[in-house]
């Protein structure tokens, strides 16, 4: 997992393994506070995360680190990682869903699967779960409320903060699950990752706030708000 990050972020562990996994998020009446829900917009998006943690100015901090998106909006694809935190790819999705079953596929541009989920509600994780049960699961995945993403700029990583307004979480049987980017050997060698479960939130009111910018100080190794000064 080390190996596909960047440096000044680490694992986070949990019993042993790092977490990583693919949020897939639909937005609906996205917009900024005061501006009316039928000027909002909506898109489809997902982004790869992985649990970390770092040493900051201030002390150790937990989040997620994003080492892809995707997403059917152009907007997001123009402005992301200018405007707003995020380089996204471009790709299409194709979802079917229900009250009880759930399938999402996104395809790169050109024509290639990235991402692909199909499930039914469950009552509960996998025997094989790393976690006891949907609670501590979910406990665990909120401490990865802040992201941060590569910019255009390499040290320099845009973050951005999830603040759940409300919190309903449901297990997911899983019928069949892939990602070409945890897929890819080159990345994580046969064996050396599995998949542990699915989760599901529906209906979710949720505000999206900024967080300041990270840059990497290779002689102190550590992350900081402060830019490094060149000569």
């Amino acid at each position: 997992m080390q190996k596909v990050l960047p440096p000044g972020f680490r694992p986070k562990v949990f019993r042993g393994k790092g977490i990583g996994g693919v949020c897939m998020i639909r937005f609906r009446e996205l917009r900024p506070r005061k501006i009316p829900a039928w000027l909002g917009l909506g898109s489809e998006n997902a982004a790869h995360r992985i649990a970390v943690e770092w040493d900051q100015d201030d002390g150790l901090k937990e989040g997620v680190f994003i080492p892809r998106r995707d997403t059917n909006s152009i907007f997001n694809k123009v402005l992301g990682g200018r405007v707003f935190p995020g380089i996204f790819n471009k790709g299409s999705f194709v979802g079917d869903e229900s009250a009880d079953e759930l399938s999402v596929t996104i395809r790169r541009a050109d024509g290639s699967e990235e991402t692909h989920f199909k499930g039914r509600v469950g009552q509960a994780l996998p025997d094989s779960s790393l976690f006891d049960d949907v609670q501590q699961a979910a406990s665990f995945f909120s401490l990865g409320a802040t992201g941060y993403s590569a910019t255009y700029e390499s040290g320099h990583y845009h973050g951005m903060e999830l603040r759940s307004l409300d919190w309903s979480i449901q297990a997911m049987e899983v019928e069949d699950a892939h990602t070409s980017f945890f897929s890819d050997r080159t990345r994580f060698p046969e064996g050396t990752i599995e998949l542990d479960c699915a989760l599901v939130m529906r209906g979710i009111d949720h505000e999206w706030h900024s967080r300041p910018d990270l840059y990497y100080d290779p002689e102190k190794r550590r992350l900081s708000t402060h830019k490094p000064k060149t000569v």
